[in-house]
């Protein structure tokens, strides 16, 4: 690809924008729809529930990329195109893809758990207290850090991959190959990427504790504000997955006829 400059991480966020802005209802409702199915798995036994979701985490990625192509092609979204990542000939491997995400978890997780001797897990199952001297004792941070330096290499190699298997039909190892390395290469956009989301994070959540504070404190009130505006963030996030797609590996169309190891080298 031709070196992008580091801006174009900010780029990425406002066409995410301009995109949800083409279909906000649209989009919303389907970004409810798969958090309607995450609520269904999760009414399944704890350790089921989470190991399904981390396995089909790629195949529904594959749906919020399809609905950002028929958004672009001026086509309407609707919640069906969840199901594109099942349609898909390359749902097999979407699935082993998911299989890698639940193995880097779990080792993330076990990094965590042996540097922090399992204290947060305590907390979470009540315990400890939160002020208990075992917890202000615990490695905590550290084991927060040994478990973002082991995920984020599996992160960086799971970016792209789910839309390189399903668009460019790659195999499992290649597709996580080019995925790591146009992270590497674009570590500079990333940055900027990252940065542009905690900044916006930051306004989102100083907003909304202003207008519940300018609710008096009215709970009915503050969810109706709340939810809408939780939801469009959301939709939003997952809109600017696809700019950042088609501007390192291009449009969908018509990128199986240009092998993607020409693109990368260009």
């Amino acid at each position: 690809m031709n070196p992008l400059p580091a801006s174009t991480g900010w780029s990425w966020i406002k066409r995410g924008f301009a995109l949800f802005g083409k279909q906000p209802i649209e989009l919303s409702t389907l970004f409810l729809a798969f958090m309607f199915l995450v609520l269904a798995l999760g009414l399944l036994p704890a350790e089921i529930g989470n190991i399904s979701l981390l396995l089909l985490t790629p195949v529904f990625t594959m749906g919020f990329m399809q609905a950002c192509v028929e958004v672009e092609r001026g086509k309407r979204a609707h919640p069906g195109l969840l199901l594109t990542g099942f349609r898909s000939p390359a749902f097999r491997t979407l699935l082993l893809l998911g299989v890698m995400y639940l193995l880097a978890s779990l080792l993330a997780s076990v990094v965590f758990a042996q540097i922090d001797d399992s204290v947060f897990r305590k907390v979470l199952e009540r315990k400890i207290a939160v002020t208990s001297p075992e917890v202000q004792n615990s490695s905590f941070l550290y084991a927060m850090l040994a478990s973002f330096l082991v995920y984020t290499p599996a992160a960086m190699a799971f970016w792209y991959a789910a839309p390189l298997i399903a668009w460019k039909r790659m195999k499992l190892g290649k597709a996580m190959f080019y995925s790591f390395f146009a992270v590497w290469r674009a570590h500079r956009i990333f940055l900027v990427y990252g940065l542009g989301w905690v900044g916006i994070t930051f306004v989102f959540f100083f907003v909304l504790t202003v207008a519940a504070i300018l609710t008096g404190g009215n709970q009915t009130l503050s969810v109706l504000i709340t939810m809408p505006a939780c939801v469009a963030l959301f939709s939003i996030f997952f809109c600017t997955f696809y700019p950042s797609y088609t501007d390192i590996f291009g449009k969908p169309d018509g990128a199986a006829d240009t092998p993607v190891a020409d693109g990368l080298n260009r």
